[in-house]
């Protein structure tokens, strides 16, 4: 069986997407909502979510994390797991790799360069990186919003567009490896929740400790377009 390496290898579409935020700071954090009840309702609601658009993108140089942007549609049917289609963007042996997946029906479907997809089993996606984990009620985000400590309203702002809570605090690997690998420590994260309804979540921003002489490395993942409906099915 060919490993996830080697058939990481073989892939070559990708695409990332960055949120951008603006502040807005009226009405002083006096008047911000506590973070800890926000999150634990953000928390609750999201568990009833099956359905997401996604981005994950890395900056800076992370042990253990060779994939530098992710994006694509999930769900939670189409397998044990869930179901995910979209593009992926890794470092490998020093070469940039782009490819296309496919994951459902236990199955893992993977396109390279050139030709068809190829199939492989779904415990390949552990290796690396497994999307289906971002709205898994007991591994994905709602296990990061209620394992986040320290936690602090710090301000009101828009994220392309939407009033959101901005929430820092920390985090470790059992809050937050599932959907950001290379965490082996505490990390710093930042989260915004949606100022209206449920505080459902737009986007969590993961730092990880400081390199001497380089910028702190970060790992960006954006949810939006919830409960949207997606369909996966194999390809082709």
């Amino acid at each position: 069986m060919l490993s996830r390496r080697i058939f990481l290898g073989t892939l070559a579409f990708s695409a990332a997407v960055i949120t951008g935020c603006t502040n807005d700071s009226s009405g002083g954090s006096a008047n911000l909502p506590d973070a800890d009840r926000l999150l634990a309702e953000s928390a609750a609601a999201l568990r009833d979510i099956t359905s997401a658009h996604f981005t994950m993108t890395v900056t800076g140089s992370i042990p253990g994390i060779s994939v530098q942007t992710a994006e694509g549609d999930l769900t939670r049917e189409g397998g044990p797991a869930g179901g995910a289609k979209g593009t992926v963007k890794l470092t490998l042996a020093g070469q940039l790799i782009e490819g296309e997946f496919v994951l459902v029906d236990d199955s893992l479907y993977l396109r390279g360069p050139t030709g068809t997809f190829q199939r492989y089993p779904s415990s390949l996606t552990s290796e690396y990186y497994d999307p289906t984990a971002i709205l898994d009620p007991d591994r994905g985000f709602a296990k990061v919003l209620t394992g986040i400590t320290d936690a602090k309203t710090e301000a009101r702002e828009k994220v392309d567009g939407t009033p959101a809570y901005k929430i820092t605090g920390r985090a470790d690997k059992d809050a937050v490896g599932n959907i950001v690998p290379g965490v082996e420590s505490e990390v710093d994260i930042t989260v915004w929740l949606e100022e209206d309804g449920m505080h459902l979540p737009i986007r969590a921003l993961v730092t990880f400790p400081k390199p001497d002489g380089a910028d702190a490395p970060t790992v960006d993942v954006v949810v939006s377009e919830l409960d949207k409906p997606v369909t996966v099915t194999p390809p082709p």
